[in-house]
């Protein structure tokens, strides 16, 4: 049967080029890797905290940085599947880790409200140092998902934004965490948490102009 031609079609056509598959576990290696280079970022610039090791972290220094660590990969994992589109593609993990981790500033505010010392947030000495070193460590991190979001076809790019921003936000601060040897409820419920804050508005303005499709 002969094809018709239809000018229109056969010029769209001449237009295509294959393309090279997204495959989530390359997103997950990108993100992986750019999360890697930077705790080394850390460590070359501050020094891992070596009483992570030897025993001297409290339990609440691994509480607060796990639970950052885990909401950064939570919500890393859900700007990956943003990238590529499909049927039932949900974010209810990634909710459910931001929900967990907004405990943690809620019951600082909430602790040191009643007891009085909310001053302890505005005359830490070192609180603004922890919130700029981690914000910008999560730059890398930050543009890895950029470029993921880049090649694929995210259909809420606003949504994808924000959680990139606090992947790479949660990510940043998680990371520089384990050069910062402060545990109180205070520093780490406010000011290693304010770089998430910071990562989701930064995401939700930035992203969308970037990722147009």
């Amino acid at each position: 049967m002969n094809r018709v031609p239809h000018p229109l079609i056969d010029q769209l056509a001449d237009d295509l080029a294959p393309v090279r598959p997204m495959k989530l576990w390359h997103g997950i290696a990108l993100v992986g890797l750019a999360a890697i280079v930077t705790i080394g970022l850390v460590e070359m610039f501050d020094g891992l905290w070596r009483g992570i090791v030897s025993g001297r972290a409290s339990a609440f220094f691994f509480i607060a940085n796990g639970m950052l660590g885990l909401l950064g990969a939570a919500s890393a994992l859900t700007v990956i599947r943003m990238a590529g589109p499909r049927v039932g593609n949900r974010h209810d993990g990634a909710r459910w880790a931001l929900a967990m981790f907004t405990v943690l500033p809620l019951a600082a505010l909430v602790v040191l409200g009643l007891q009085g010392n909310l001053e302890e947030v505005t005359h830490d000495p070192y609180g603004l140092d922890c919130f700029l070193a981690a914000s910008g460590f999560a730059v890398l991190t930050f543009a890895a998902l950029v470029v993921w979001l880049r090649r694929g076809a995210p259909v809420a790019p606003a949504t994808a934004g924000t959680f990139a921003g606090i992947a790479a936000g949660a990510i940043g601060s998680f990371a520089y965490g384990l050069a910062c040897p402060l545990d109180t409820l205070a520093h780490l419920g406010t000011w290693h948490a304010l770089p998430v804050v910071l990562g989701a508005a930064g995401g939700r303005v930035t992203v969308p102009p970037l990722v147009r499709w």
